[in-house]
């Protein structure tokens, strides 16, 4: 008995949806392949690869087949998701692979698939041409080759060609329009003559330290478009908006260890070249997360200038740094402690070590070298000093200047020495930054000197954005974030990670 009125509800489903696809028939919106009753459609299927040739054989079509094929194929699916929404079916947005099979069919070598011309061109033409008419059709109210409700009002008014910069190369469109001129596309919109993802193609190679004319001719060779220089040059200032964005974002409250250093840039001025001092800053967050905070220009570097560095962060949002790291700058402690007073300053020992020996002979380097270690690697700063008078008892007649030196710096040399030796890694020198710097280089030593310093933002701006994913964790934080705890006390809030 189940299995009779199973059978009978079965039988009367089919029936239903069957019913349904008439009705849709009659409306002109085709048969559904694939559903119950479409014969077919099963046929088809019990047939394919029985009298198609193979994916990818080298069949190849007539003149013109491949824009039918590709029309039909849209037309297709754009008829099965109708079907599917009709019949209350869950809409599925991935290609069948019939479809796929058809389009592949004449494709035989990669420059039929996705070079010029090639079957991505002529779908993405497709595409966009569809995605545009549907728009259009939603925007004056009825379909193509129908007429206008109420037989006046706004109408279509033809489709002109239009030529768009693709992935692909050059793919020209029929771009509809309305009679009144207030259809606003969005897909392609209006005097868009760049597909999406081309402009950040743009981006990316001028990032890396590519001239304009290096851009030009890389584009021209692997897509076959030509690409002004003009037209780099508005791309690459398209991003000067970001760029005073991301130079005015709020930052942290609290920022456990800020890394501070500056490198020389050299701008075009007055017909001269100038050096401008480009400051940067690296912050940890409480999660362990590398940022750089900002970046600032300056005729030269000096500690009066880092005061304001320091007086933008604040105004940023930044409340307290608790370990800040510098290099050896003369006046550079002073203007850290003027604007966040209870903050840690850490010299650079690599910094301190590369000072002492420039005035070592070269054959004896290694030897001193070697003797300063054990100052910057003693358990507290109580066995540094001692380290340091030994150091000085077998140097200071012939070096004297190594010990002062150490000697002047000693207040911001010993804070690492406090933590252990998870965090004594991470704040005893500026390399994070300085490998920041590194990246940076890469891009800018290509081009010798900047136009204006706008140029100069904009490619430290890019060049930022592809170095930092590269190494935005700090190693062993929960090890370090716990001994700025019991160190620093309440300054670490306890919802800390």
């Amino acid at each position: 008995m189940p299995t009779k009125m199973q059978s009978r509800t079965d039988r009367s489903r089919t029936t239903t949806e069957l019913e349904r696809v008439r009705e849709l028939e009659a409306l002109g919106l085709g048969s559904a392949r694939g559903l119950p009753g479409d014969e077919t459609g099963e046929r088809e299927r019990a047939g394919l690869g029985a009298g198609q040739p193979p994916r990818g054989a080298p069949v190849g079509h007539p003149p013109g087949a491949l824009a039918e094929l590709v029309d039909e194929a849209v037309e297709r699916a754009g008829g099965r998701r109708r079907v599917r929404q009709a019949l209350g079916m869950p809409s599925d947005r991935r290609i069948s692979n019939e479809v796929l099979d058809e389009l592949l069919a004449g494709a035989s070598t990669e420059e039929e698939l996705a070079g010029p011309g090639g079957v991505l061109a002529e779908l993405t033409k497709r595409l966009v041409e569809r995605a545009m008419e549907v728009e259009l059709t939603d925007h004056v109210g009825y379909e193509p080759h129908q007429e206008p409700p109420g037989g006046g009002g706004n109408t279509r008014n033809g489709a002109p060609p239009k030529t768009l910069i693709t992935e692909h190369g050059k793919v020209t469109i029929n771009a509809p329009r309305d009679r009144d001129g207030s259809f606003e596309p969005q897909i392609v919109r209006k005097r868009q003559r760049r597909f999406v993802g081309f402009d950040d193609k743009i981006l990316a190679l001028y990032s890396r330290g590519l001239s304009t004319r290096d851009i030009s001719a890389h584009l021209h060779e692997i897509y076959g478009v030509e690409v002004g220089r003009d037209l780099i040059s508005r791309v690459t200032d398209g991003v000067m908006d970001d760029v005073r964005d991301w130079g005015k974002r709020p930052l942290e409250d609290i920022y456990p260890i800020v890394f501070l250093d500056c490198m020389v840039l050299k701008i075009r001025e007055g017909g001269t070249v100038q050096r401008r001092a480009l400051y940067l800053a690296l912050g940890v967050t409480l999660d362990g997360d590398r940022d750089v905070l900002g970046m600032w220009f300056q005729e030269t570097e000096g500690a009066k200038f880092w005061m304001q560095v320091l007086q933008d962060l604040k105004t940023r949002g930044v409340q307290d740094i608790l370990i800040c790291c510098v290099d050896g700058l003369t006046g550079f402690p002073d203007a850290i402690e003027a604007i966040f007073p209870k903050t840690t300053v850490q010299t650079c020992i690599v910094h301190l070590i590369r000072s002492s020996l420039k005035y070592v002979p070269r054959r004896e380097r290694e030897q001193v070298a070697r003797d300063l270690k054990p100052i910057y690697t003693a358990k507290d700063a109580e066995q540094a000093h001692a380290e340091l008078e030994i150091f000085d008892e077998k140097w200071g007649a012939r070096f004297p200047v190594i010990t002062q030196g150490w000697l002047n710096a000693w207040e911001h040399v010993t804070p690492f020495l406090a933590f252990p030796a998870e965090v004594r890694r991470v704040i005893y020198t500026t390399n994070a930054i300085e490998a920041l710097n590194r990246q940076l280089r890469k891009a800018i030593k290509t081009k010798g000197s900047f136009p204006t310093e706008d140029s100069a933002r904009k490619l430290v701006y890019l060049s930022l954005q592809n170095a930092v994913p590269q190494w935005t964790r700090t190693r062993n934080w929960t090890v370090a974030l716990l001994a700025f705890k019991i160190h620093f006390g309440d300054r670490v809030p306890d919802g800390a990670n």
